[in-house]
């Protein structure tokens, strides 16, 4: 039986014109600035993003972390949702690396509003840690998978620009959220100070992100890419795929969308699954499980994933009850009808 993967769509596969670019690829000694794939990337990032300049680094937390760098400075807070992607799942490199200390705000579906971070908004000079910046996520992962326009984004922008504090935006999913909105990417980061998104996630790249921001900032970011270790060399037989991914996958995303809505769709019609398909906005969507009938053990999600699993379904537990699922360009239409078919055998 073969396995249909819901886990991430950071599980998927090079195709065959990713494989074939990768080894054609020209390269050169990126940390002399020398590789022509990587340059080429980078350029095409920073355009679609509608920033100066763009920095090729391997994962998607390095570049939050350097984003994160770049705009708060060491002893200073960092207002983000209390669900953040940097707050809860980059093992405290903001403290760790950067000398920054958190300040989660709540939210009811991962933006806090404006008035959130206006109420938490501390100036420099007085005997509390000073704002230093201020981070966004868009698409928000943990509110699953849900975007946020102009219209939320906006306020939250021009208050930190009165603030006189940078903004970072988390646009690891940022395509998805352009096209679930039918807009741009640079429609959604302009006006934040940074941004990074990911290649690795629903473009289909096998690795890589990038960091967008002013030419000033990035030639910073490449100093802090090396104390890291992300400095690389003949990188381009990466950077190949994610042009690759970079051109050809935004098209892809729609079909995400709404195969993430056809399998919502179904799960919220089992009697043990609490879910709103409506909330399910891009290809991320999460359930919460029933608490556990008598006499059974274990955390109600832990026991729904290991019996889809048993039927070939992989998903993810993200807590004792909530458990996620995300779609992506390795599993077609025909999978999800499939997923909806083993999981209907499934008590």
């Amino acid at each position: 039986m073969s396995v249909i993967d819901l886990r991430s769509d950071t599980v998927t596969k090079p195709d065959a014109e990713m494989r074939r670019a990768m080894a054609e690829a020209e390269v050169g000694d990126d940390v002399y600035g020398e590789d022509p794939t990587v340059r080429a990337l980078e350029e095409e990032a920073a355009e679609a993003m509608g920033f100066e300049a763009a920095m090729f680094v391997p994962s998607g937390i390095m570049g939050n972390q350097i984003g994160l760098r770049l705009a708060a400075p060491r002893g200073t807070e960092l207002l983000c949702d209390e669900r953040a992607h940097v707050l809860l799942y980059e093992v405290g490199a903001m403290s760790a690396l950067g000398g920054i200390q958190p300040r989660p705000l709540p939210s009811a579906d991962g933006l806090p509003a404006v008035e959130a971070f206006r109420a938490a908004f501390v100036p420099r000079g007085d005997y509390r840690v000073a704002t230093g910046a201020i981070e966004l996520e868009n698409t928000h992962n943990v509110a699953g998978g849900r975007v946020f326009g102009r219209d939320r984004i906006a306020p939250i922008l021009d208050f930190a620009r009165e603030a006189g504090i940078p903004v970072h935006l988390d646009g690891a999913r940022i395509w998805n959220a352009a096209v679930a909105l039918g807009t741009t990417p640079a429609a959604l980061a302009r006006g934040c100070t940074s941004v990074m998104f990911c290649l690795s996630k629903g473009l289909g790249a096998p690795v890589g992100s990038l960091l967008c921001a002013s030419r000033a900032a990035i030639e910073q970011a490449i100093e802090m890419r090396r104390q890291l270790g992300g400095a690389m060399r003949q990188v381009g037989v990466i950077a190949a795929a994610g042009r690759v991914a970079l051109r050809e996958g935004p098209a892809r995303l729609a079909a995400d969308h709404e195969n993430a809505r056809r399998l919502a769709r179904a799960l919220a019609e089992r009697p043990e699954v609490e879910l709103d398909p409506d909330s399910v906005e891009s290809n991320i969507g999460i359930f919460r499980v029933r608490s556990a009938e008598s006499g059974e053990e274990g955390a109600p999600s832990a026991r729904w994933v290991a019996r889809a699993r048993d039927a070939g379904v992989l998903v993810a537990a993200l807590d004792s009850t909530r458990v996620r699922f995300v779609t992506h360009r390795d599993v077609a239409s025909t999978d999800v009808e499939e997923a909806i078919r083993r999981l209907g055998a499934v008590a």
